[in-house]
């Protein structure tokens, strides 16, 4: 599903003077008057399980979620359209065919509301999306070993629609004394395939305001979603060690094709993604150590002359706690990021050749059955300075937070989310960060969102 990063720019309406109260009242009139349509999603009816077989909180995966996806997307429970052929030379069963009687469709839809502690000068305040997003799936089964989850999405700046989250798997156990499953992914975003909730593509907060201001340092590994295609093989060994190593090409929609002169941001070559993880299944107790990284090539304009190279290496922890009301769930990561700017630093764009930029990142969550949830997430990116490259009044990336969210699900497939985050540095300082005398404090926001599939 998409994300909002805190690297995205914000797109801002013309300024209304509409009160905070007006805002929610009118937030909590579209949730209360949203239909009834609350049947589960396509994996749910393919399986016959309920969603809270896959996930506590949607979008977090629980370790039979983690497992399904493992093993492509394919376990299904109902009846498929088969064909077998019998081969005469070893009298065996090929099956040459074998599709779901109903197709894999789901939908997605969110609408938010957004105040910002202090309005920016110029721009409205108390804003509501409708949608924020509106996605469609085909996610199921698609052969008795492959499966998929291909989401299309609106996007409500454009008011177009595009390709969002892919991962396209083929999945298969081995034979042996110590049991392994391996599988292939075709993916255009690099940890959308991974099953932990501790990597950028599904790691919290899982979505945010879109109206919103944040800060503009990101990682490459977070911003390459939708932009690239990568191919890449995975193995569980003993259901105990995670391995996997894609490769990534550009792939960019809507831009030239081949890639020439006009585009920006394409990747020379191949640019290799690697993945390490360790779990471990105890009593009540669940625990994953891993790393994770990618090293990237870019042409910052078009396709020829110098690039600037990003190295990402990062180390991720996930734990799971369960007890008979619940589970209390903990993620950590921290990326690691070396940029060395040949092609920027030579047109004059930055002030050094080379620079890092690291992002650290924690939350916890307290789930309660049947279906609230309290989140509590910090965030820190922090780095070299770099006058040119930044532009800030403190030119450096750092930025830093706390986000608080309460979640209430009234059915399995629907969440209402309240989350307020808070900002102690924004794009370099706590005061005056941008040299009109705005605060990092000014961009604290109050975010509440009603999220549905069906």
């Amino acid at each position: 599903m998409k994300k909002i990063l805190f690297s995205e720019r914000v797109l801002f309406s013309r300024k209304r003077n509409i009160s905070l109260f007006s805002g929610i009242v009118f937030f909590m009139f579209l949730v209360t008057n949203s239909g009834s349509a609350f049947a589960v999603p396509s994996f749910a009816r393919q399986t016959g399980l309920s969603c809270a077989a896959c996930h506590t909180v949607f979008p977090e995966l629980t370790a039979f979620g983690r497992q399904f996806k493992l093993n492509g997307y394919t376990m299904t429970n109902i009846k498929t359209i088969t064909q077998t052929e019998v081969k005469k030379s070893s009298k065996t069963e090929k099956t040459d065919l074998r599709i779901l009687k109903i197709a894999p469709l789901s939908a997605m839809f969110q609408t938010g509301f957004t105040h910002v502690a202090t309005t920016i000068p110029g721009t409205q305040n108390n804003d509501v999306e409708f949608p924020q997003q509106m996605s469609l799936f085909y996610a199921g089964q698609i052969s008795p070993h492959m499966g998929s989850f291909i989401q299309l999405t609106l996007d409500d700046g454009s008011g177009t629609f595009g390709m969002d989250n892919t991962d396209i798997r083929y999945a298969n156990t081995g034979k042996g004394k110590t049991p392994f499953l391996y599988g292939f992914t075709l993916n255009n975003n690099p940890t959308v395939q991974d099953v932990w909730n501790s990597t950028p593509a599904w790691g919290y907060p899982y979505t945010g305001s879109g109206m919103a201001p944040t800060p503009d340092a990101g990682t490459m590994i977070e911003n390459l979603g939708g932009t690239v295609a990568g191919l890449g093989a995975y193995t569980l060994i003993d259901n105990l060690i995670y391995l996997e190593f894609s490769g990534y090409r550009t792939a960019q929609i809507g831009a030239a094709m081949p890639p020439d002169a006009s585009i920006t941001g394409a990747l020379k070559g191949i640019a290799p993604y690697w993945r390490v993880a360790i779990q471990h299944q105890w009593s009540k107790s669940y625990l994953e150590v891993g790393t994770y990284g990618m090293a990237t090539q870019l042409y910052p304009a078009g396709v020829s002359g110098e690039t600037d190279n990003y190295t990402d290496l990062a180390l991720d922890l996930q734990y799971e706690y369960q007890f008979a009301k619940g589970q209390f769930t903990l993620h950590s990561s921290f990326i690691n990021e070396k940029q060395n700017l040949n092609s920027t630093f030579g047109a004059g764009d930055s002030q050094n050749s080379s620079n890092k930029l690291n992002k650290f990142a924690l939350d916890a969550s307290l789930f309660l059955r049947p279906g609230v949830n309290f989140t509590l997430g910090y965030f820190d990116y922090s780095g070299s300075s770099d006058n040119v490259l930044y532009g800030y009044r403190v030119p450096q990336p750092n930025s830093n937070g706390f986000m608080a969210q309460i979640d209430y699900l009234p059915w399995q497939n629907t969440k209402i989310s309240l989350q307020y985050t808070g900002y102690g540095k924004f794009d370099g300082a706590s005061t005056n960060y941008d040299g009109t005398n705005r605060n990092a404090s000014d961009n604290n926001t109050l975010y509440l969102q009603l999220w549905f599939l069906f």
